[in-house]
Formats: structure tokens, C-alpha cells, sequence
């Protein structure tokens, strides 16, 4: 991967498959793959890849798809951030291998999904997602979910990323001076429940400290939503990072930034 933000920027969300299983040599390097799939927090992020027809398995929003990956945890420290950024991460490669994903987590009859993935005592899965090619033509369905969240925009710059506070706004001309620009965009291109975006970013010298910005509904029992969405980000700003030689060290003591009312900090990143 030699620039993440060029993968990123290929990606989309997929609800329209070709009704064929993947490839068995590409699903079998994923499986590898998903072994390895860890994140800087060290939660323990359990994949289980499941045939659709075998399981009798299906999603109102989905057509043609005939498998899934589902990710199974247990209540831990930062488990939130942690399976976004896992997940992510795995989706990302099955998009590097040429198949299409998108993460679901409430449009599924979820008892079928939970029997499937074979939950033990304390786990809990929220969410899955389908993994196949891409049919040529998007469904009607598909066009519709599509339009209804504006899947194809997103924020803008300035309303996503600060400097030193939230009363400053980073342009990007700015994030390009401090040379963060193809890391913030690769966040600000990241996917997100019905396309909220609640990531927020101040940057702050070498730190770089990540929020979340709440919204009504996506708060369950057992997880948020909205924080799995946190670390789907943050694995975009590490990947992009990474694939430009620069290394991070995270951090989770919060900084004396006054944060607006329903935002909370998650965690920072330092560029060493």
C-alpha cells in the first residue's frame, strides 16, 4: 500500500453484489489476514467469515451478496474504538483485494447473524458486513440508501478539523503547511453510520487528538455506534501515516481543550 489515501479514495460502501461467492484464494488470504487484524488499543477482535446460503442469512439493504464477516468482542477497555479500527482495517484490505464491503449495524435480522458467529458468554457482535465483487449496476434499492445519507459527500474541512481549540478552524491549506492534509483527508473520506461523521480533530503542535461528536440513536447497551465509528477513522489517519514513513504513538489523557457541549474526547496521536 503505498498511499492509503489512493485506496481510500476508491472505496465506497457496496450493497450490490454479482450473487457469487468470493474468489477462494482471496477469501482464504483474508482469513490470514483477519488473524493479524489488531489495533492500538490490544482488544481482542474476533472475525468469523460466514456463507449466506449455509446460514440462510440475508439483509433487507443487500442484494446478490452469498458471504459475510462478522466481528464478535467482549466488554474491555476502549472495545469500541478498538473494532472500528480492527474492522476497518480488514475491510480495507478486502477492498485492496478487489471486493466490496459495507458495514451494517442494524439492518439484519441479528439473531441469525449472532447464532452464526457462534457468540460464547459475554460477547456481543455489533456489527457485519457482506464481501463480494461488486455487481456492474447498482440496484434501485442501493441508489435510493445512497441518495437518502448523501453517501457521496461529505463535511467540510474546516467543519471536521481545528487548531490549538475548537474556536479555530484548520483549512486546508493549513493542514497541507503542517503536512497532515492526505492523513486528515483520508478520515474525513472515511465511511460512518448513516454518513454523521462524528469525528472531530484539533490539531495541537505534534499532537493530534481525536473526538467524537454525539449524536441522538446510536448508543446501545452494549456499544456505541458512533465511537466504532471513531476508530474507523483513526485506523484512516494511522494508515495514510504509515504509508507516508510516520510513526505515532497514542495516548488517551484527555488535554485542557474546552470541547463544545456532546463532544468528548477519545484520544491522541502523537508524531514522533
Amino acid at each position: 500500500m503505498s498511499n492509503f489515501l489512493d485506496l481510500a479514495k476508491t472505496r465506497r460502501s457496496v450493497r450490490t453484489f454479482d450473487g457469487n461467492m468470493p474468489d477462494k484464494q482471496i477469501l482464504d488470504e483474508l482469513k490470514e489476514y483477519a488473524e493479524n487484524a489488531g489495533n492500538p488499543f490490544g482488544a481482542k477482535i474476533r472475525f468469523v467469515f460466514l456463507d449466506a446460503d449455509e446460514n440462510k442469512l440475508s439483509s433487507p439493504v443487500l442484494s446478490g451478496e452469498k458471504c459475510y464477516v462478522s466481528a464478535v468482542t467482549k466488554k474491555q477497555d476502549r472495545v469500541d474504538e478498538a473494532y472500528g479500527y480492527s474492522f476497518e482495517k480488514l475491510l480495507m484490505k478486502a477492498h485492496e483485494l478487489g471486493l466490496g464491503t459495507v458495514i451494517i449495524g442494524g439492518t439484519m435480522p441479528r439473531e441469525k447473524f449472532e447464532s452464526a458467529s457462534n457468540l460464547t458468554e459475554g460477547e456481543f457482535m455489533p456489527c457485519v458486513s457482506p464481501l463480494g465483487v461488486s455487481a456492474k449496476k447498482m440496484s434501485v434499492k442501493e441508489s435510493l440508501m445512497r441518495k437518502g445519507v448523501k453517501a457521496d459527500t461529505r463535511m467540510k474541512f474546516e467543519d471536521l478539523f481545528f487548531v490549538g481549540d475548537f474556536d479555530n478552524s484548520l483549512d486546508e491549506q493549513s493542514a497541507k503547511d503542517k503536512d497532515l492534509y492526505n492523513a486528515l483527508e483520508a478520515v474525513r473520506l472515511a465511511p460512518s453510520a448513516v454518513n454523521k461523521q462524528p469525528w472531530r480533530i484539533v490539531i495541537d503542535g505534534n499532537k493530534v487528538h481525536f473526538y467524537e461528536k454525539h449524536d441522538k440513536g446510536f448508543l446501545t447497551p452494549d456499544y456505541d455506534l458512533q465511537k466504532i465509528d471513531i476508530g474507523i477513522a483513526m485506523f484512516h489517519f494511522e494508515a495514510q501515516m504509515n504509508s507516508e514513513g510516520k510513526n505515532l504513538e497514542l495516548f488517551t489523557d484527555a488535554p485542557a481543550i474546552a470541547a463544545p457541549n456532546q463532544v468528548d474526547y477519545i484520544a491522541t496521536y502523537v508524531i514522533e
